[in-house]
């Protein structure tokens, strides 16, 4: 029987059935995806795509790559053309692309070949990930209960954070006092989460990095006229945190002249633009912090007296990372694993020799100096934990370990401290560092730096 004319031949039919399918199965993945041929034309490209960068399917296909995705690296630094030329793969490279409106856009990237029935390479695939979404969800996760911002085992720290709750059900000033990069502005931003405010925004005030000359305009705003430059009137951040919190972080650092005025906020609620003749009354809650002694500024009259009792309604001290270095590895292993989210990197945590390290460090810029460290690790892994190797190198010259050519009596006295308390414990350190009254890692750092080693048997023990 002869076919009839315009009949579809079935071979034809199953093509087209299965390119249908392929596409089906390509829309429903959450990455972008696209692939090119061998004069790197798209061939290939599925919803995901189409929604991070805004450009559909149909203009898409047929364009040259670097036309569409418009990438930092499409000019000398192509990983899909470096994955075409060598056969490598890419895996989760963190780029910038840019939207159909022109917005620059974070993704993680990772390539492959595409080969014909002989092996030969025909062209490329490369997937995409925004990190927008992943950072969007990691900030989701952390709404849900601002409390698990901050890490710590340290009891004194964890009754502190206990008493946020109840702080920021009230509208009462808080102090939060503590050295620089111990994590004062999380706490703030943990009290505005918590608050009834948290809807309205958290508007920070750095008071030691505004000149004395602006600070009450950036504060407390200006209006037209005001000064030479005026033209128009300004809101100030009093204004732009209205129905939210106000942090001043720093507080110790604000000049003097703006203390009164910042006073009568705190006391009256109410504050007047620079230039203006009308009185504002403020609907925020004030949340300051100090990495000073803010009562010995006021004895050498750097602050006011007033303004200090007015402040240091509720205080939260924030103690120093050196003071709980316990706290040291869970902070590097939730740091690590949120990075490495958001560059779109693949690390699970830290290897044990690193975190022996970090443990040996007395952080003088505390958790913000620890983080500094992980994140140039971050930059640097290559496997699924964080190396020794990956560690900065002036932080290696620092704590590698070096044993003293000769102990001092006092050392040798602690040495022998510990070898009999070990000794009673079992080789247990658990045991041994209850008994001695000191925590489990403090007892790890003591047996490092007197290097001090356990009997071959007995390491494993109570680790």
């Amino acid at each position: 029987m002869s076919k009839s004319a315009g009949a579809v031949p079935a071979e034809c039919v199953g093509q087209e059935r299965a390119s249908e399918r392929f596409q089906l199965v390509l829309n429903s993945i959450s990455d972008g995806v696209f692939a090119v041929d061998a004069d790197w034309r798209i061939t290939c490209f599925n919803r995901a795509a189409t929604e991070s960068i805004g450009i559909p399917r149909e203009q898409a296909l047929g364009k040259p790559c670097r036309d569409v995705l418009r990438a930092n690296i499409c000019d000398g630094a192509c990983a899909l053309r470096y994955t075409m030329e060598t056969g490598i793969p890419v895996v989760n490279l963190a780029v910038t692309l840019k939207t159909a409106d022109g917005r620059p856009q974070p993704v993680a990237i990772s390539t492959a070949v595409l080969r014909d029935a002989r092996g030969r390479i025909v062209g490329g695939v490369e997937t995409f990930r925004d990190l927008n979404k992943v950072q969007a969800l990691l900030n989701q996760v952390e709404s849900l209960d601002p409390l698990t911002i901050i890490v710590t085992t340290d009891p004194a720290l964890k009754r502190a954070l206990g008493m946020l709750p109840t702080i920021a059900e009230s509208d009462s000033t808080a102090l939060i006092e503590g050295e620089s990069g111990t994590g004062k502005g999380l706490v703030a931003r943990v009290i505005h989460q918590l608050s009834p405010r948290k809807d309205g925004p958290l508007v920070t005030v750095n008071c030691g990095a505004l000149p004395d000359t602006l600070f009450e305009s950036e504060l407390f705003g200006y209006k037209a006229g005001a000064f030479t430059g005026a033209v128009r009137d300004k809101p100030g951040r009093v204004a732009l945190a209205e129905g939210g919190t106000l942090f001043l972080d720093e507080i110790g650092d604000m000049p003097l002249p703006a203390q009164v005025k910042v006073l009568r906020l705190l006391h009256e609620k109410v504050y007047e633009p620079l230039g203006g003749t009308r009185t504002l009354r403020a609907d925020v809650r004030i949340v300051a912090a100090t990495n000073k002694d803010l009562a010995a500024l006021v004895r050498e009259g750097r602050f006011r007296e007033d303004l200090f009792y007015r402040v240091n309604v509720v205080r939260i001290a924030m103690p120093p990372l050196r003071a709980r270095p316990g706290d040291v590895p869970h902070i590097a292993e939730r740091f690590v694993r949120k990075t490495a989210a958001r560059k779109g990197k693949r690390i699970d945590g830290v290897s044990p020799e690193a975190v022996a390290l970090l443990m040996r460090h007395d952080y003088p810029g505390n958790v913000r100096e620890l983080e500094n460290i992980l994140e140039y690790a971050c930059l640097f892994c290559r496997g699924p934990l964080v190396q020794p190797g990956d560690l900065p190198e002036w932080f290696l010259a620092r704590v590698e370990p070096s044993r003293p050519s000769e102990i001092s009596p006092l050392d040798e006295a602690e040495a022998k401290a510990l070898r009999e308390a070990l000794a009673r414990a079992g080789w247990n350190r658990a045991r041994a560092a209850a008994a001695l009254g000191i925590h489990k890692t403090t007892l790890h750092r003591k047996l490092k730096r007197l290097g001090l080693e356990l009997p071959v048997k007995r390491r494993q023990v109570g680790r």
